[in-house]
């Protein structure tokens, strides 16, 4: 009866097409379990920015990912950002960057988001969005962010540090 359970248990995965090989992962049904990381999971951050608005500077930290990559290529900028919703300005940037876009369902004030392919977002208040955006960055202390940034058109420029 021993005999027969284990071969039994040796012939399973043969006769449904698994392989135990450690490298494989699980299945089920032939579907895959396993959970699969992506490398925008983790956000680690890598290069410091400066964020100048007037005489005010803040510093802020770009994510280690191409987008980033991309964007730190561009610098230093100084860009006339539009207002936008009473809680974002907003800049064209002359060329498309690299997105990996996500709803981050929250934004925090300080948040720097890509929106589409070239749409850089420095956002000065936090809200709940529907939206999805490429994550680049954020200031470190977005205190006085909003009354730095006024409520119209502002000269922003960012260097790295």
């Amino acid at each position: 009866m021993k005999s027969t359970f284990a071969t039994m248990l040796f012939l399973v995965p043969i006769l449904f097409g698994a392989a135990w090989d450690e490298n494989t992962p699980p299945t089920a049904n032939g579907i895959e379990t396993a959970i699969t990381e992506t490398t925008e999971t983790t956000e680690s951050m890598s290069d410091t920015l400066v964020v100048k608005i007037g005489t005010k500077q803040y510093s802020a930290t770009l994510l280690d990912s191409p987008t980033a990559t991309a964007f730190k290529a561009m610098l230093p900028l100084t860009m006339n950002m539009t207002e936008l919703n009473g809680n974002e300005k907003y800049f064209d940037l002359s060329k498309n960057l690299p997105t990996n876009a996500s709803n981050p369902g929250i934004i925090n004030a300080g948040d720097l988001l890509l929106y589409g392919p070239k749409t850089l977002v420095l956002f000065y208040k936090t809200f709940s969005t529907s939206y999805s955006y490429t994550k680049l960055g954020k200031i470190s202390d977005p205190t006085g962010l909003a009354a730095a940034l006024g409520p119209d058109r502002v000269v922003v420029t960012v260097e790295l540090r």
